[in-house]
Parts: C-alpha cells; structure tokens; sequence
C-alpha cells in the first residue's frame, strides 16, 4: 500500500515547513486526498496554535515514500464556494 506524508506548510507568507516524519498509508491519492482534508478540518477544530496564527494561508504538501511531490491541499478547500450553497 502507498505510503504518503502530509508536510505541513504554514507561516507568514507560508515559508516555514513542518515535515510529517511518520506519514499514512493510504490506498490511493484520493484517500491521501480525503485524509488531508480530514486532518485540516481537526487542526482547525483543535486547541489555538503559539505557531499557526491564520490556518487558511497553510497548506498540505503530500509527498509519497521517495520524497515525489503528489499534491499540495490549500486548507481553505474546506471552505465551500458560495454556488455550492444552492
């Protein structure tokens, strides 16, 4: 099973990275996906953080075992649009 690590990159102009050491293993990039967005949602829902003072300028940057960038999730995608209110 693929195994991906959820980098996270925050900061005043987003320029500090917080390297994920341990990483998931996850059975595709759409589950790699689906748990970066569920694991914004609980940074986001937890305790204040002394470093992350404004969680929707972070972003996840998921790498795959050999250090490949697979994709980067904006926090903000949790945000519905607006037309998706309808």
């Amino acid at each position: 099973m693929p195994h991906y690590f959820f980098n996270l990159r925050y900061g005043p102009g987003s320029d500090r990275l917080a390297v994920d050491p341990e990483g998931d293993e996850l059975a595709s990039v759409e589950e790699a996906h689906q748990h970066a967005l569920q694991s914004v949602r609980g940074l986001i829902a937890g305790p204040p953080s002394h470093a992350v003072r404004d969680w929707f300028v972070c972003t996840f940057e998921i790498t795959d075992e050999a250090g490949r960038h697979v994709m980067t999730v904006p926090f903000t995608e949790i945000v519905p649009d607006e037309d998706d209110e309808d």
